[in-house]
Formats: structure tokens, C-alpha cells, sequence
């Protein structure tokens, strides 16, 4: 269900109150934000016409609006802060892209980064580093990152989550490290969907002594699997909105009853929401986190696919029972990420710009999306069927009559095409076979049309060679 203005007004007055938006903090633009929720601007511009009347927040003209710098909050209202969290709303050039190689699986586009933008506020964060910011990075990661982190989910991913729950990581690997060595440290049961993140999976097989897997259907994770051979679990690992590879959305029955199973048996649920901000309908997919009234789930947060991998930045969600275990974990074997990036980043996100940033990228990555879609339509209509999904950063080509998805990669590869052969990403005997593709580097629609016209002539050749072979077999 869309937000109605009053349900905008009171997040944003609950997060002014609380302290999660302070005194001179910019809020979205109403174009923004009604692109953002799926909204009428009429809906946000009344909420904001009151909290304006509030005085809550003042308007600065075409510096946009901002919470009122003369705002004071009791001490009663910023020490409610540590005990309530707020409630949701649900709702470059050529060479470079040549080294990062065409058809890429997770690659945001790279002539679409905002550089300009990102020049100018390193410059203002440098300026501004004090000594005291010259030394040992937070542990926890930059306060107002966390801050600004928090309202992002709170407002657009539908989470109830405070700042003190986030904390600033490293990237996959490293977010992988902390859970397994702050959860499964001792043995216990892990739980992994199949088919599954090619990388998740090698980590978890190099560390895990008890690793189990859990089909994936078109509703997204088999519960009910799960329910009979692994109930067990003690931690499970899911792709709910997009599920990696396969690009499924766990339905809402089985969230349900996923999170019920998870506060039930006190089990942990770590949900990567590696491209949850990427959908290209009006029908946005909150995040399992959003329902969990229990604070079972683990939330994994990443700009490597919003922003740059070479930012290396992602963040935790953690539930409160967590923290202190987590504090004292980290303590030992943790040193802060780098400051600077989490400085630029914190103004990135507070001053409104990575609102903007998306809503530019969910519309380049839907064209870009057909672009490669019609170009498969028209070079290989009789090897591929492609289901459609309302959002993510790749597609999968699946092959109508071969298993030979593995042969085929290495194929592609030779001309380039960086796809993935979907079968790798299992690891039991029943799968499925045909091509990961990643779209959002496709410039144009003679780009698409010339890249996959590369291998077209072997691609046919090795498919009918195949096919024989498998007929006198």
C-alpha cells in the first residue's frame, strides 16, 4: 500500500523527534521522494506544508528544504531516541568498461557514476578533516553515515532500524566474516538457498563444517523444505527481493513463515539486499526486515551496486540482542573502515543526492534491460527464453535444449561477454542451465545488437554439434 501524507508526515516528524534527522539536515526534494514512494508530489507537498507549519522543517528556496536549523529538542525526546526506533513507511568511458569486460554480472554502470558530484564533495571532506578524524576510524563506522544509512532504510527499504544497529563494513566478504564469526563460531548448522550466490557459497564451504542448502522455486525459498530437513538450522542465508541468480521474489506467505520459523526456534535470518533498490514497476518489494516485528534478521546492505565496487563500503543491520556480543567481538578484531569514503558518502546520501542517483540508474538499467532483450529476441530466437523479472542488474538466458551452459560461457568469454553459466551456481544434481547476463553497461541498442552478434555463428555451431552428440549417445 502507497503512503498516504499523513503516514509521510509522521516518519518524518518521528524522525526529526527521535534525532534521526537534525537541525539543518537536508530531506528529499518532493519530486524525489514522490518518485521514491510511488506517489503523488501532492501527497509529499502536504506533508510537507505541515511539518513547514510546525515548524519542523523551512524551505531555502532552490537550496531545497532542510529540517529548521533553530529546532531544539528536549532531553526527553533524544533520550526516547535510544529506546524507539521510528516507524516505516513501507514502501565511463570506453576503456574502462572494456577492463571490466562486457555483459558483467553486478556491475552498476560505470559511465553513469556521478563523478562531478563525487569531486566535489572529496574536496569539501578533505577540507574539512579535522585532526581528531586523522586517527583510528570508529569501530561501529562515521556517525553521520550510520545516521543517514538508517533514514535511507527507514524511508525507502521499510526497516525500523536506528543508527546504533548499523555498522560500516568492508564489503561481502567481509560482512560474511563478521556473521559467521559472531553466529557460527561453533559448529552450528548453516543454511544456504540453491541455487545460490557463487562467491556465498565458496566462502561458506571453505569455513563451515555443516552446510545445507534449500531449493529455490518461482516464490523464492522452499519454507517448507526447510521446515522438514533443516529445521534445525541456526542461521539461513536468503536473496529475498531478487534472489541471486534466479531473481525471484520470496513471497509474502513464505516471509511470514520464514520469520515465524526463525522467532519460534530463535534462529537467525541474514537477508542481502544486494539490489533490493533496483525495480523498475511501481510494485516496490520492501524488505524482509521490514516484517520482522522480532528482530530475527540480520540485514546486509551494499554500495558496490549502487555506487562503485571499488568503494568497498557495505553495512550490517544488526538486531539489538546483537550489539553488545557484536561490540565486544569487534573490539578484538576489527579497526573502523576507512573515514574518508564514509565522510563523502554520509554527505552523499544526506544531502539528497543518492536519492537522485538511483532514480537515474533504476531508469538507464530498465532501458538498458530491453536493450539486451531485444537483442537476444533477435539473434537467438530459437536458443534462449528469458523470464522477466520487475527488477535486479542481470538477466538469465536460459537454453531451451542443451545443458551445455558451462561450454558456452567459456565460448562467450573468448569474444569478451563476461556471462556466468547458470549450472555453476548450483551444487546438486538437479539444475538448470543457461547464461547470467548483466545489462547495466549497455550503452545503446547497437551496442547490445553488435555484442551478442560476436559468438552467434559458434554459439549455433556448438549447440547443434552438441545435439548430435547427445542424439547418437
Amino acid at each position: 500500500m502507497k503512503p498516504g501524507y499523513r503516514a509521510i508526515y509522521a516518519q518524518y516528524r518521528e524522525s526529526i523527534t527521535q534525532g534521526l534527522l537534525k537541525p539543518g539536515d537536508k530531506v528529499p526534494s518532493v519530486r524525489v521522494l514522490a518518485s521514491e514512494l510511488g506517489v503523488a508530489r501532492k501527497t509529499v507537498e502536504t506533508a510537507w506544508s505541515i511539518l513547514v507549519g510546525e515548524g519542523f522543517l523551512v524551505s531555502d528556496g532552490a537550496r531545497g528544504t532542510r529540517v529548521n536549523p533553530e529546532l531544539v529538542l528536549s532531553p526527553a525526546t533524544r533520550k526516547s531516541r535510544e529506546k524507539t526506533a521510528p516507524r516505516p513507511v513501507a514502501v565511463c568511458g570506453d576503456a574502462e568498461r572494456k577492463q571490466a569486460a562486457f555483459l558483467r554480472l553486478g556491475i552498476p554502470a560505470l559511465d553513469a557514476f556521478p563523478g562531478k558530484k563525487w569531486l566535489l564533495l572529496s574536496a569539501k571532506a578533505v577540507r574539512a578533516l579535522p585532526p581528531s578524524e586523522m586517527l583510528t576510524p570508529p569501530l561501529m563506522g562515521y556517525a553521520p553515515l550510520r545516521d543517514a544509512i538508517a533514514h535511507y532504510l527507514n524511508i525507502s527499504r521499510g526497516l525500523a532500524c536506528a543508527p546504533e544497529q548499523v555498522v560500516i563494513t568492508g564489503g561481502y566478504q567481509h560482512n560474511m566474516r563478521l556473521i559467521l564469526t559472531l553466529l557460527a563460531g561453533g559448529g552450528q548448522k548453516v543454511v544456504f538457498e540453491e541455487p545460490g550466490y557463487f562467491l556465498g557459497q565458496r566462502i561458506l564451504q571453505h569455513t563451515l563444517q555443516q552446510l545445507h542448502r534449500v531449493p529455490v522455486d518461482n516464490d523464492g525459498l522452499d519454507v517448507n523444505y526447510l521446515l522438514r530437513h533443516h529445521n534445525d538450522a541456526h542461521l539461513i542465508f536468503v536473496t529475498p527481493s531478487h534472489q541471486s541468480p534466479l531473481a525471484v521474489t520470496l513471497s509474502l506467505p513464505r516471509r511470514q513463515q520464514l520469520l515465524a520459523w526463525a522467532t519460534q526456534h530463535n534462529r537467525w535470518i541474514v537477508e542481502d539486499d544486494y539490489d533490493g533498490e533496483f525495480h523498475y514497476t511501481r510494485k516496490v518489494v520492501p524488505a524482509l526486515k521490514s516484517l520482522d516485528s522480532d528482530d530475527r534478521v540480520i540485514y546486509m546492505g551494499t554500495f558496490s551496486k549502487t555506487m562503485l565496487p571499488a568503494l568497498r563500503t557495505s553495512y550490517l543491520v544488526l538486531p539489538r540482542a546483537l550489539l553488545a556480543q557484536f561490540r565486544q567481538m569487534a573490539e578484538l578484531t576489527e579497526s573502523g573502515q576507512p573515514l574518508l569514503t564514509q565522510k563523502i558518502l554520509a554527505a552523499f546520501l544526506s544531502e539528497g543526492h543518492f536519492y537522485k542517483h538511483l532514480k537515474r540508474m533504476r531508469n538507464l538499467y530498465s532501458t538498458r534491460r530491453g536493450f539486451v532483450l531485444a537483442a537476444l529476441a533477435q539473434i537467438y530466437p530459437q536458443i534462449f527464453d528469458v523470464e522477466v523479472r520487475n527488477g535486479g542488474m542481470h538477466i538469465i538466458a536460459f537454453l531451451r535444449a542443451s545443458t551445455q551452459d558451462v561450454a558456452l560461457a567459456q565460448l562467450w568469454h573468448r569474444h569478451q561477454l563476461q556471462v556466468s553459466p547458470l549450472s555453476e551456481w548450483y551444487s546438486g544434481n538437479a539444475r538448470r542451465y543457461g547464461l547470467i547476463i548483466g545489462y547495466t553497461n549497455v550503452a545503446s541498442a547497437e551496442e547490445a545488437i553488435a555484442l551478442l552478434q560476436r559468438p552467434a555463428q559458434e554459439t549455433q555451431a556448438l549447440l547443434t554439434d552438441g545435439s548430435r552428440q547427445a542424439a547418437e549417445e
